[in-house]
């Protein structure tokens, strides 16, 4: 009997939203150029989905075209019997390539026991029972709303923007002050959920009248802050007045440079701004939104979700950990994934030992050799392939130098 192959090359499909880059200036049609995809210079290419999901499933790039999932059905000790079992046959996580033109929703992803909740309730809206965490990894300068400021940001923002501070209310405003003085975390939680669930109830009108108010007095400011930039560019994607706008004066503005990572965990508040970033997540769609979108917002349900922790655009980012000798472990505390993200300059070479579990890995850049299992594939600009499960691989940069990111899942 035969052995069965354990790499195998992918083709991922693309999904275009209206927020994603146009045409090759995407990194999305960058990459899906390498799997034969004809691009429109005209059409928004949002997202490369990489993995099992029935929305846009990975097809083996041969002659039989199967999808990834019945190979992994016909084949259970690719995935592992413990992986394929918990997981009903799918891969754990979605892997993807995000090129982002203007802001997403602001949104958080339920828990595992709000997601089922939620499902129960409204699953027309909720489609799944699971929870999805997600981490994302800058490909370029990359740019983010992602937790709670610090609460004497807020302060500040609730002195330097009047217009904010009608939609809370003066008893609630002076409330906030006063309380955060005293430094207690559960009575600090509790007026900024105040603060926020006041600014998200807002009136449309008063949204609207308060908003208009705003950018009127900023363009007219002769030495704009970046949170003054940021509002007026907002508002210029997201016209008439979306409580988006609003939100993010109370939430962190992160950036991050290649290779900087943020981990998203559940009932936390965030949007993507722009750039391009690799991104895994857990296998669900489930996202409860509150604003910059013209989607079904659910902001009773976001409100009440949120953890409301608070800190530093900073204390948002994840530290990579060394893994081999030219590669960095992002593994945030969650059991669906972990991503590697490898760099070799020419003529390098990286081994990765065997992981007990199925991955999938995509070249962002360069070009090289990947060995594993006694054959040859070659890595360049946009290649996917899935390696199952405990096989080593060796990767070997051409001159160019070679950088690809793995995402990969281990048994718990």
């Amino acid at each position: 009997m035969t052995q069965q192959p354990a790499v195998y090359r992918l083709e991922a499909k693309t999904q275009s939203y209206d927020w994603g880059k146009l045409g090759d200036v995407s990194k999305v049609a960058h990459y899906a150029k390498q799997s034969g995809v004809d691009v429109d210079p005209a059409k928004p290419y949002a997202e490369l989905w990489m993995g099992t999901h029935p929305n846009a499933p990975s097809v083996v790039m041969d002659d039989t075209r199967t999808p990834l999932k019945d190979l992994i059905q016909v084949h259970s000790e690719l995935s592992t019997e413990t992986i394929y079992n918990q997981y009903n046959g799918d891969l754990p996580f979605l892997f993807k390539i995000l090129s982002i033109r203007k802001a997403l929703s602001i949104q958080a992803h339920p828990d595992k026991a709000l997601g089922a909740r939620l499902h129960s309730e409204f699953p027309n809206i909720y489609k799944d029972p699971n929870h999805k965490p997600e981490m994302a990894i800058a490909l370029t300068p990359f740019e983010a709303l992602c937790g709670f400021r610090p609460l004497n940001e807020i302060a500040q923002h609730l002195d330097t923007y009047p217009e904010l501070a009608a939609l809370v209310g003066d008893e609630k405003v002076q409330q906030f002050k006063n309380t955060i003085k005293q430094d207690n975390q559960d009575q600090n939680k509790a007026v900024l959920k105040d603060v926020f669930a006041a600014i998200m109830n807002s009136s449309a009108d008063k949204v609207k009248e308060q908003l208009a108010q705003l950018t009127e007095r900023l363009r007219n400011k002769n030495e704009k802050t970046v949170v003054d930039e940021l509002v007026l560019r907002l508002d210029q994607q997201y016209p008439g007045g979306d409580i988006g706008v609003f939100s993010m004066l109370v939430m962190n503005y992160v950036t991050m440079e290649p290779g900087q990572a943020m981990f998203l965990g559940a009932n936390e508040p965030h949007a993507y701004l722009s750039g391009d970033c690799v991104e895994c997540m857990a296998a669900s769609d489930n996202v409860v939104r509150a604003g910059l979108t013209p989607k079904f917002k659910d902001v009773a349900v976001l409100v009440d979700m949120l953890t409301y922790r608070y800190g530093s655009a900073e204390s948002q980012k994840m530290k990579g950990e060394s893994f081999g000798l030219h590669s960095l472990l992002y593994d945030p505390p969650i059991d669906e994934f972990s991503v590697v993200l490898t760099r070799l300059t020419g003529g390098q070479a990286e081994t990765h030992e065997p992981i007990s579990g199925p991955s999938i890995l995509i070249v962002t850049r360069g070009a090289g050799k990947l060995e594993a299992d006694n054959s040859q594939f070659d890595l360049k600009d946009g290649y996917v392939y899935f390696v199952g499960a405990n096989v080593s691989i060796s990767a070997t940069a051409e001159e160019t130098g070679l950088e690809f990111y793995r995402a990969f899942t281990v048994p718990n």
